[in-house]
């Protein structure tokens, strides 16, 4: 905001907190504690990003609680979560029992379709109090808001990753089998990394001494291939990547499955249903589970749901597609079955999820084609 916003904004001891501050527990992250306030609503037109706030109801006015008295820590800590999110001040009449009350409350864009907190606090309540802990607890470096849909979704990887897997041969896991002395997160945007000093159970029973290990924190994933059983082929999408390039292969572009991340909110097989029509403009049918795995455990978080899907895949299936603004370029390629795998047996495909869910569908073409 600007200077001249900020020193209205600062003349006014009261906020006015509206939209997903609303919930209890995001409000206590954002203010670094507990804190009530007393019911009123503002009339007329007020909006912000679904990062902080709500659409208008019916009524011409927006719901949530006055905020007299904040600590300075506290009012810090909100300014900064909306200057994260893109939001400025502005003044408002809040109204409520005792009658009209000055206050200051920050706005944004508006966002998209209908929104209600209840709808919101089941879809993405659990994963945006883990998000903002996260974005606040980074340096202030200035970056911008945009980092909360990335936040958002290594949040939902989190929450994903809490459920209990299979363990047959495994050690069952305990209360204080991993201590925690240090937590670090010295960068955080689209990707981030995180630091720790920690302890762990031996197979002894003993501790180990505390080491420092890192980790590329990356959010949940989904790779799915489409397959035609009745023409008996796949098809493959092209793109340049990254990794290769600052590996310094001399081969830049990959031969993959059609992947993507997960976003909040959304499924692995809904997730895998989207990339196909941005990565290939497909319609999938019937999907078969491949498998859930860590591609590189040792040193990155993230956690892949690989499937292969029924499709249709006519000659001219294959073209150039992407998604506008994301600087996708993104070319589709129909192989027959045994062109497949002659490209994995040559090490032209050579990503992990497309070798591993070209040798299952190796295991179970004959199924499928049945």
């Amino acid at each position: 905001m600007g200077d001249g916003s900020r020193r209205a904004a600062l003349a006014v001891t009261a906020v006015f907190v509206y939209g997903t501050l609303r919930d209890d527990r995001l409000r206590g992250v954002v203010l670094g504690g507990p804190v009530t306030g007393a019911p009123g609503f503002v009339a007329g037109a007020v909006c912000a990003t679904g990062f902080a706030a709500t659409l208008v109801g019916d009524e011409g006015r927006a719901e949530g609680l006055l905020l007299d008295g904040l600590a300075p820590d506290a009012r810090a800590r909100l300014d900064r979560y909306a200057a994260l999110s893109g939001q400025t001040a502005r003044h408002c009449a809040v109204q409520t029992a005792g009658g009209a009350v000055a206050a200051v409350l920050y706005a944004g864009g508006a966002p998209e379709g209908a929104w209600s907190l209840a709808g919101w606090q089941a879809q993405l309540g659990d994963a945006a109090v883990l998000a903002v802990a996260e974005l606040l607890d980074l340096p202030a470096n200035g970056a911008g808001g945009w980092r909360y849909g990335s936040a958002l979704s290594r949040a939902a990887s989190r929450l994903r990753a809490g459920q209990t897997g299979a363990r047959q041969v495994r050690r069952a896991q305990a209360a204080g089998d991993v201590t925690v002395a240090r937590l670090a997160r010295p960068y955080g945007a689209f990707f981030a990394v995180e630091e720790a000093d920690l302890a762990f159970r031996r197979f002894d029973g003993g501790m180990s001494e505390t080491v420092t290990r890192a980790a590329f924190v990356m959010a949940d994933a989904v790779t799915v291939l489409p397959y035609d059983p009745v023409r008996d082929r796949v098809l493959l999408v092209e793109q340049f990547r990254a990794g290769p390039f600052l590996r310094g292969d001399a081969e830049c572009w990959s031969l993959e499955a059609i992947a993507g991340r997960i976003d909040p909110g959304e499924t692995p097989e809904e997730a895998a249903r989207r990339e196909a029509v941005e990565e290939a403009g497909l319609v999938l049918g019937a999907m078969e589970f491949v498998a859930g795995y860590y591609p590189s455990p040792g040193a990155v978080t993230e956690y892949l749901y690989s499937y292969v899907a029924l499709a249709d895949l006519p000659d001219g299936a294959a073209g150039v597609f992407g998604v506008e603004g994301e600087a996708e370029d993104i070319r589709g390629h129909l192989l027959d079955f045994e062109r497949l795998m002659a490209l994995v047996a040559g090490g032209e495909v050579n990503n992990a999820p497309l070798v591993l869910t070209a040798l299952w569908l190796q295991r179970e073409r004959a199924r499928l084609r049945a």
